[in-house]
């Protein structure tokens, strides 16, 4: 299968917050986690609320500020959706290029060269098994949460997908919602060296599964983000970096590759094996070498060696919020996914099966 608007709840000020190369997603009261799951480092020292809250008639206030972030937003939580504001996306554009990052143009995209219905061949398994530098691709990219300063660096990844409009980006829930949705988000595909060769994209709509907000649903660790090139110009991204295309119920134990951005690095890290089933509602990829900031990475089979996309079948996320040292999970893409990714591409809520 190949293939959005109910407006949320009104975004969040804009206000200064910490930020830093591996800053990410926040869980109040619990680790951050933005690539596969380490032990993590509390947000907040929950210890010096108890001294905060022995202070009659001011415990309630002292609370709620040290919970506030600014660049969360309650958006929609029923239908899981949340319209994003444009002066936050260009706010937030301008603090990434404010750092040690800039755009470039890079080269345009390959175009594919093979004759309609050759099946591209798999790719062997890594060896050594584990992931290793990969050449930047157009399609893929990291993903920032900056704050006004200039340290603000990249903690997720991302990938462009083919839909109707050409504007959409995948990436995994736990990356754009974590108490609420991400108010200030920038996509830089292709990103090396401090460049940004196909420019640096900001968020219009996050769509996630509803029950991903209500209970952190592993099985439904899976957004989908429409984008627009910051600035106000009307490029699709689309037709800039190309996209990968989404494919639901593919069997598992088939080929795949995995690629995502370390939150310390400039350059992706990929590898091949197979995506083995791992229950109903997730997919396993047994390599080791995928750290913190590699979330939301694209797991793709069938690449096509001409233009370097794929069919896109997951992405790093689920059990674990993504996974350990040796092993990385995807939510499985079946009739959920499915109908989460029709909802962002036309609209309205998603339905559920």
């Amino acid at each position: 299968m190949e293939t959005s608007e109910r407006e949320p709840g009104a975004a969040a000020q804009d206000g200064p917050r910490p930020a830093g190369p591996a800053a990410g997603p926040r869980e109040s009261g619990g680790p951050v986690r933005t690539g596969p799951a380490r032990a993590g480092v509390p947000l907040r020292v929950t210890a010096a609320l108890g001294v905060v809250t022995v202070l009659v008639g001011g415990a309630a206030l002292a609370l709620k500020s040290v919970r506030q972030d600014p660049y969360v937003a309650p958006g929609d939580p029923v239908a899981g959706t949340y319209l994003a504001s444009r002066a936050a996306g260009d706010r937030a554009a301008a603090a990434v290029l404010a750092g040690p990052y800039r755009e470039e143009p890079g080269a345009p995209p390959a175009v594919a060269a093979r004759m309609a219905g050759d099946a591209p061949a798999p790719l062997p398994v890594s060896r050594p098994l584990t992931a290793g530098p990969a050449t930047p691709a157009p399609a893929i990219g990291a993903l920032f949460s900056p704050g006004d300063d200039a340290d603000s660096g990249h903690y997720c990844s991302a990938s462009v997908v083919h839909s109707p409009a050409g504007n959409l980006v995948v990436t995994a829930a736990h990356c754009v919602h974590d108490g609420g949705f991400r108010t200030r988000l920038v996509f830089a595909p292709g990103l090396h060296d401090g460049i940004a060769p196909y420019g640096l994209w900001v968020p219009t709509r996050i769509d996630v599964d509803p029950r991903w907000i209500a209970d952190r649903d592993p099985d439904h660790d899976v957004a989908f983000v429409r984008v627009r090139r910051h600035g106000g110009t009307d490029q699709r991204i689309e037709d800039v970096t190309g996209a990968e295309r989404i494919r639901f119920d593919a069997p598992p134990g088939r080929p795949a590759q995995l690629t995502g951005y370390p939150a310390d690095s400039d350059t992706p890290v990929t590898c091949r094996h197979t995506a083995d089933a791992e229950g109903p509602g997730q997919l396993r990829f047994p390599c080791a070498g995928f750290p913190t900031g590699t979330s939301g990475g694209p797991m793709l089979t069938d690449i096509d060696p001409a233009t370097g996309t794929g069919a896109l079948i997951g992405v790093i996320g689920g059990q674990d919020e993504g996974g350990d040292d040796s092993t990385s999970y995807s939510s499985r893409f079946g009739a959920d996914v499915a109908a989460l990714y029709r909802r962002a591409v036309r609209g309205g809520p998603a339905a559920r099966s």
